[in-house]
């Protein structure tokens, strides 16, 4: 997913808790320079952004 907003390791920790309070076995992967999360999870991508957007990120799901 391609995320806006996060600036810091404080935010890297945000997003990974509000995937896994959605799907408390998910893997997240965070590359913050480049704004992007990569997930594994059973959720929807609807479910993540919406999750991510709670959290206080825009989030957009990519495909490839």
């Amino acid at each position: 997913m391609k995320v806006e907003g996060m600036t810091c390791q404080g935010c890297v920790a945000a997003v990974t808790k509000a995937v896994q309070r959605l799907d408390p076995a998910a893997q997240v992967s965070v590359d913050l320079p480049a704004g992007r999360v990569a997930i594994v999870t059973d959720a929807q991508a609807l479910e993540v952004a919406q999750a991510l957007g709670r959290a206080g990120y825009e989030a957009e799901a990519m495909t490839g």
